[in-house]
């Protein structure tokens, strides 16, 4: 069975290490056949992770174990009959090619804030971010 996890968390990570995250996360995800995006602004991570229940709930967990994730958040959990982001083993979206009226569109400010957002939100967002061709790479 496949579900879509949506979570948030805060993250002090510089970007030296994000990259290395999303770099392990590509390698790991894709052992594990699970897709996804990965948005990070000021220090704020907004994930989406799509698989097996047993495979999806293992990566959740361990990211809210992870001490360089703090206030994670779940926003939205489902039973998906088919994958949305599935050309993804973890894609990771571009603020910068971003129009900032997207994030208005779906949010109070210009500016990444999964927290005053709701799941259904950020899932709509995701959902034109990938419409937008706003995605950096596999």
């Amino acid at each position: 069975m496949l579900v879509r996890l949506l979570y948030a968390s805060r993250s002090s990570a510089t970007e030296a290490e994000f990259t290395v995250i999303l770099r392990q996360s590509r390698k790991h995800n894709a052992e594990l056949g699970v897709t996804g995006l990965l948005c990070h602004s000021e220090g704020v991570f907004v994930q989406v992770l799509e698989g097996g229940r047993a495979a999806v709930n293992r990566l959740y967990n361990q990211i809210v174990s992870d001490p360089r994730h703090r206030d994670v958040t779940l926003l939205a959990y489902e039973e998906i009959a088919q994958r949305r982001f599935a050309g993804w083993s973890m894609g990771q979206v571009s603020l910068q090619r971003l129009n900032p009226a997207l994030l208005l569109k779906y949010s109070e400010a210009v500016r990444l804030d999964p927290y005053g957002m709701s799941g259904a939100a950020v899932s709509a967002l995701f959902e034109e971010l990938v419409s937008e061709g706003v995605i950096v790479c596999s």
